[in-house]
Formats: structure tokens, C-alpha cells, sequence
């Protein structure tokens, strides 16, 4: 696959979550693919859907912008703001009705059939803790 091709495969990704369909996004997943947490370890497959269908329960009119994206060989990277309105329980929190904003940064790795093979997020939940009076001002 072109890194052109790449780069639709995760807009596209985007857009799924976009449509609030987390099985949109799971469809591009390789069925051996590896995701990582914040510190580089592996974490299930399983558990990452999860975790997306969870968010949506909390945050259903969840919406991605791709701010950036950039691909080479194999790769993409996506600088991503989310904005969502929190409606359910996020954390021990109930909902509040609050507009909330978080950034992340995700890089994928396409194996030679359009898949994700691997998979890194790099969350900055600050501004959403702070929305939700979980993080001091400053922070």
C-alpha cells in the first residue's frame, strides 16, 4: 500500500468514528494486530473496543478532526482534537452535560493488505479532566 492510500485508510477510520460506529473502525484492524498503551505495552484488542464502545456511551456525539496527518512508507500519523458533550458515566463521573475537549496523537502501521498492524495513542485528556473538575486549573 501507498502511504496516499494509507492516509485515506485512516481518514477513513476518522470518519467511522465520526459516524459513531467503533466496528467501522475495527474493520481495518489486522486480526494479529498489536496496540499500545501510553507507556509502549501491549493491550488487547478486545479491551480497545471496549474502551471505544464505552466512549461512545459516554460521549455519543463524539467527533474526530484530523488537525494533521502525515505518512511515510508504512506509516501515519494523526494529530487529532476530539469534541464531544459528556451524556454518561466517564470515569466515576456522571454526567455533566458539559462541551468537552481532549488531543491525542496516533501513529498506525498498514501491513501490505490496508490493514492496521500496529497501533499507538498519546492522550492529553487534560482539558477534558479539567472540563469535568477532575484536574486543578494550570495542569
Amino acid at each position: 500500500m501507498s502511504p496516499a492510500e494509507n492516509k485515506r485508510r485512516a481518514l477513513e477510520m476518522v470518519a467511522a468514528w465520526n459516524r459513531g460506529e467503533p466496528d467501522g473502525v475495527i474493520a481495518f484492524w489486522a486480526p494479529d494486530a498489536v496496540h499500545y498503551d501510553e507507556d509502549g505495552r501491549p493491550m488487547p484488542a478486545d479491551l480497545i473496543a471496549d474502551i471505544m464502545r464505552g466512549s461512545l456511551k459516554s460521549f455519543p456525539d463524539l467527533h474526530l478532526e484530523a488537525k494533521s496527518i502525515v505518512a511515510e512508507g508504512d506509516r501515519v500519523m494523526l494529530r487529532i482534537t476530539v469534541t464531544a458533550t459528556h451524556r454518561g458515566d466517564f470515569m466515576g463521573v456522571p454526567a455533566t452535560g458539559e462541551r468537552v475537549t481532549w488531543h491525542y496523537l496516533e501513529e498506525l502501521r498498514f501491513n501490505d493488505r490496508g490493514e492496521v498492524a500496529e497501533h499507538w495513542d498519546v492522550m492529553n485528556f487534560s482539558p477534558l479532566y479539567r472540563a469535568l473538575g477532575r484536574v486543578p486549573e494550570g495542569l
